[in-house]
C-alpha cells in the first residue's frame, strides 16, 4: 500500500482566510533545561488543511465531535477540474467523466491545481469554485464530505456560503486546502481525514492521506 500525504504543513505563513490570526508556535520546554521538548501552538480551528463541521455555518449544525469517526476515513475519487480558468466554475462536465467513479465514492476531491500558489498571495486570489448543478448533484449522494486544494467551495467574496450552506446542510463534511491531488489518479482509493477531537468543534486542521494500491 502506498501513502500519499494531502496536507500542507502549518507555519506562521501560510495562507488564511481574511481576518484569521496566524498561526503561532514557542518553545515552553526544551531537552537542555527540561529534559524533554514542549511547544505551545496557537491556531484557530480552520487553519491549513483543515475540516468544516456543519455547525461551522448553521445554528443547528453537528460539530466534528459529534460525528461517528467513520464519518472521516472512506472511499474516494479525484475530479481533475485543473484546466479551469481563474474565477470560473467546475461544471457538470468535469464531474460527469468521474460519474461511474463518484456513484461508488464517499468523499470527492476536486483538484484545480490551485495548490500550486500555496504561500503567495495569488492563492486568495480567484480560484474556481463549484457550479451550483455540481453541488445540487453531490447533496444527492450518500458521500460522507468533500475536499478542495482551494480555500472554499464558495468564492472568498460571497458572504452568503451557499455551497457551505448546501453541503453541510446535509452532513457532508467539508475539507480544504488539500496538496498532491496530482498524485492519486482517476480510479477509487481510501481517503483518511482525522480531525482533533474537542468539545463543539467547529472545524479542525486534519491530517489528510490517501492509501492507494502498491503498483505492480
Amino acid at each position: 500500500m502506498r501513502i500519499i500525504d494531502l496536507t500542507h504543513t502549518i507555519n506562521p505563513e501560510i495562507p488564511l482566510f481574511p481576518g484569521t490570526d496566524a498561526p503561532a508556535f514557542s518553545s515552553i520546554a526544551t531537552q537542555e533545561s527540561n529534559g524533554f521538548s514542549e511547544t505551545r501552538m496557537i491556531l484557530t480551528s480552520h487553519t491549513g488543511t483543515h475540516m468544516d463541521a456543519p455547525s461551522h455555518i448553521l445554528t443547528d449544525g453537528l460539530s466534528l465531535d459529534q460525528f461517528p469517526v467513520s464519518q472521516f476515513i472512506g472511499s474516494a475519487v479525484v475530479v481533475d477540474c485543473s484546466d479551469v480558468k481563474d474565477g470560473r466554475s467546475i461544471s457538470m462536465d468535469y464531474v460527469m467523466k468521474q460519474s461511474p467513479q463518484i456513484e461508488e465514492a464517499e468523499f470527492v476531491l476536486f483538484r484545480t491545481g490551485w495548490e500550486q500558489l500555496w504561500h503567495t498571495k495569488d492563492y486568495l486570489g480567484h480560484y474556481p469554485i463549484l457550479d451550483d448543478s455540481v453541488v445540487s448533484y453531490l447533496i444527492k449522494r450518500p458521500i460522507k464530505g468533500i475536499g478542495l486544494d482551494t480555500m472554499s467551495p464558495d468564492a472568498l467574496t460571497d458572504s452568503a456560503l451557499k455551497h457551505h450552506k448546501a453541503l453541510l446542510g446535509n452532513n457532508c463534511v467539508i475539507i480544504e486546502n488539500l496538496t498532491n491531488l496530482s498524485l492519486l489518479g482517476s480510479g477509487l482509493f481510501t481517503f483518511i481525514a482525522l480531525p482533533l477531537k474537542y468539545n463543539c468543534s467547529d472545524g479542525s486542521p486534519v491530517r489528510a492521506v490517501a492509501c492507494l494500491p502498491d503498483d505492480d
